[in-house]
């Protein structure tokens, strides 16, 4: 099975009145998460200076997706995506309040943070994966390659704003009034969906058939009701494959190659390392919306950006030219965004209705939650051989399993 349905004709997202609402409240939403992270990212390592805790905050943010993203996906399958979503928000807010709670009161200890931090990371899992099931409803199949790579565009520019925004909030109206004024933020998509028409039962459809959610057995079912989808299963191993390996683990590494290429002042070349990877993902954002036509949607295309990208970052470990490592990582910027987007949009059209949620679960917790391994292997083994060397193996490991992919599915593609 290759498709589930004859090609359509690509129609903008941004000409559907109600996807405009909805990427406007789910950018508003994801600047809110980002603002949350920089202030009280920045509250808690004033008051313990503690690595250890900064490490949990990155785990507490991608395992939730790991553990969480089938199960909520089954949610989906079964309940109104809508709510499932507002429960998100709910969650996100609570979190706020309770980081400013303890900025009002000087209370806030090691295990309160850890707390939030988990809170939060759970929030995600509900808002992810169940916008990516109210996304098809919201769009169908003509503009959904159109919606997710929005999606996944305003997800950059989120994380280019709500850290600048987050640390104006701060100067001007310090933590304590900037963490409550952030719970603004996420109200627009909970109100939104408070009546926005869609979801399944506006289509027509049924609700998925009421399976037990029975953790790593319902994730063990999924995977082997998608093996024998081969696009659906291609895809959620290449972004698994990205994931583990690479996923985002390097921006963390940042500083040091700043410093490494020695560029001026480390900081300002660490900025613009940053800038480059996102400003390579917002133009592609932006040609393949207004110029999408050029690059045909297919799980090849999808794999050949993908090793396009794995090669532009294994040139990045080994360059020690900053001009150069800036080109490259401006590059790995447009073919990361190129090839997540299209491989979710592929999964996304290739999904069997009854189980779209669970199999959007599995897509999510390939492409998120193994980012917690990526850590690992680019950052406990960049400690002992050196970042360079342990992101050159890390890109070059994710190239063979694209090569793999070639083999497995190129067949069943053509």
């Amino acid at each position: 099975m290759t498709s589930t349905s004859a090609p359509v004709p690509p129609i903008s997202a941004l000409r559907l009145p109600g996807y405009v609402a909805f990427l406007a409240t789910f950018m508003l939403a994801m600047m809110a998460d980002n603002i949350e992270h920089v202030i009280s990212y920045w509250v808690a390592f004033q008051k313990f200076h503690s690595p250890a805790l900064g490490g949990f905050a990155v785990v507490s943010h991608w395992l939730p997706f790991l553990l969480l993203s089938v199960p909520v996906g089954a949610l989906n399958d079964r309940f109104d995506s809508r709510r499932l979503i507002q429960m998100g928000m709910v969650l996100f807010i609570l979190a706020s309040l309770g980081w400013g709670y303890f900025f009002v009161t000087d209370s806030l200890k090691v295990w309160h943070a850890m707390v939030l931090l988990t809170l939060h990371g759970g929030a995600g899992v509900l808002w992810n994966t169940s916008s990516q099931m109210l996304l098809y409803d919201i769009v169908g199949p003509a503009s959904l390659a159109s919606a997710v790579r929005l999606n996944a565009t305003a997800r950059y520019l989120g994380v280019l704003v709500g850290p600048g925004v987050g640390s104006l909030i701060m100067r001007t109206l310090g933590p304590t009034y900037g963490i409550f004024l952030n719970v603004v933020f996420y109200l627009p998509l909970a109100i939104w969906l408070i009546r926005a028409p869609y979801g399944r039962h506006y289509r027509g459809v049924e609700a998925g058939p009421k399976r037990a959610v029975r953790g790593l057995a319902d994730i063990l079912q999924t995977v082997r009701d998608v093996r024998g989808l081969p696009i659906v299963s291609g895809m959620v191993l290449l972004a698994g494959a990205a994931s583990f390996f690479i996923g985002n683990s390097y921006h963390a590494q940042m500083p040091g190659f700043a410093d490494d290429l020695g560029h001026g002042d480390p900081g300002a070349a660490y900025t613009a390392l940053l800038g480059a990877d996102a400003a390579g993902a917002l133009l592609a954002g932006i040609l393949l919306e207004t110029r999408g036509s050029w690059l045909r949607m297919t799980p090849t295309a999808a794999m050949t950006l993908a090793l396009l990208w794995g090669s532009a970052l294994f040139a990045f470990a080994t360059v020690h030219v900053y001009a150069v490592a800036i080109v490259l990582l401006f590059a790995a910027g447009f073919f990361e965004l190129s090839f997540s987007s299209m491989a979710q949009a592929l999964v996304q059209m290739n999904a069997p209705d009854a189980i779209r949620g669970r199999v959007l679960g599995l897509f999510a917790m390939a492409a998120l939650g193994l980012r917690a391994f990526s850590g690992i292997v680019v950052g406990l083994l960049g400690s002992v051989v050196g970042t360079h060397v342990s992101l050159g193996i890390a890109a070059a490991g994710f190239v063979a399993v694209i090569a793999f992919l070639f083999w497995r599915t190129r067949p069943a593609t053509r």
